[in-house]
């Protein structure tokens, strides 16, 4: 099998859960897994947290609700973001009992033709603009009038990750004005950020915690404490010698200044290495940073080493839970992006191993 390998600390997993749990108070936890659970394997981390007392998980749509349904006992409540887009999905809900989100009159109806009796959340506009229904009491009234229990009220927030944005407290008082004038037997406004930033500002039930259960700090000035989960790691294929003036990868956009050695190693941009990393990332070895060097290939990239410390078959990270590695955010910070992308760009071709107890 080829060496790269996508490492799961479940331990560190359920640190951060119960650490996010003590944060929310009085609050229970939707735990978001949408995204394969941001790149860590849906099934096996929604696992772990049912048995750890979570009962509310959150998937994009209802063909990540069906598979996650297959692994999860019925009393675990499925909850589709996205709503749903079709009658297929509908059918979906009513066989798995799956939890639409309704943001869309159209939503109510395709629940209606079926006649669906299950719950659903409503999905609400405060500011962020983006998926949201405006016309709160109409789709509330037209629920009642189908006979669609209401699970809870939603919302999100556009810029809890920085607190002092005034977008935040709009957003909030918005909120706070629909659970004045509407009675639901839940509210949920809550991510990550705003659970450790804004959480005294408003009282809900439910926070939606996703990025902060993966061990990302959602506001790196307020750490909480948080584990990192995920850790990518190669390993050193082949050292070769490199001579003065010769060239390493495609391109030729880096030439050896002196007799050079280099590792080969088995992570490329299609295994999740950024391909910005190019000529100006680092791995990370026992013996310390290796430069990236040339080009990252699909399949590899190559680093300058010290054969004296660094041979073939050894091992190379890019980020992880281990003492001494870079966290996501920071290899997110050099490639000028967010770790929600790096976690979520690592595809199924890097298989994941889960390790249940810290050694």
């Amino acid at each position: 099998m080829r060496p790269a390998t996508l490492s799961i600390n479940l331990e560190h997993l359920l640190w951060n859960y119960h650490l996010l749990h003590k944060q929310a108070g009085e609050s229970s936890i939707m735990a978001v897994v949408k995204a394969n659970a941001y790149g860590h394997g849906m099934i096996q981390v929604s696992k772990t947290l049912f048995h750890a007392g979570c009962r509310q998980f959150a998937v994009t749509d209802a063909a990540e609700g069906q598979t996650l349904r297959q692994h999860l006992p019925h009393d675990a409540d499925i909850i589709l973001l996205s709503g749903i887009f079709d009658m297929d999905d509908v059918q979906s809900c009513n066989t798995d009992q799956l939890t639409p989100v309704i943001s869309h009159i159209k939503h109510i109806q395709y629940l209606a033709s079926t006649d669906f009796r299950g719950q659903a959340w409503l999905k609400v506009d405060t500011g962020m603009n983006r998926i949201g229904a405006d016309d709160v009491a109409y789709l509330l009234d037209t629920m009642q009038h189908h006979h669609i229990q209401l699970a809870g009220i939603m919302s999100h927030l556009a810029c809890a990750d920085t607190p002092e944005h005034p977008l935040n407290q709009q957003q909030i008082q918005s909120f706070k004005s629909i659970q004045e004038q509407h009675h639901a037997p839940a509210y949920s406004l809550m991510n990550s950020a705003g659970l450790v930033a804004l959480m005294p500002d408003i009282d809900t039930d439910v926070v939606r915690p996703g990025i902060g259960l993966y061990g990302i700090e959602p506001i790196p000035s307020q750490p909480l404490g948080l584990k990192p989960v995920m850790q990518l790691s190669g390993s050193i294929l082949q050292t070769r010698l490199v001579k003065t003036g010769e060239s390493v990868s495609y391109g030729a956009t880096w030439q050896a200044p002196r007799d050079t050695w280099i590792g080969i190693v088995s992570l490329g941009y299609a295994d999740g290495l950024p391909r910005i990393l190019s000529n100006q990332g680092q791995l990370h070895h026992a013996s310390g940073a290796l430069p990236i060097i040339g080009r990252v290939c699909m399949d590899y990239c190559m680093v300058s080493i010290d054969p004296l410390h660094v041979s073939q078959g050894d091992t190379v990270h890019v980020f992880g839970f281990e003492a001494n590695l870079p966290t996501a955010n920071h290899v997110a910070e050099q490639c000028h992006t967010i770790a929600y992308e790096l976690l979520t760009s690592i595809p199924a071709r890097v298989p994941r191993q889960y390790i249940e107890e810290e050694s």
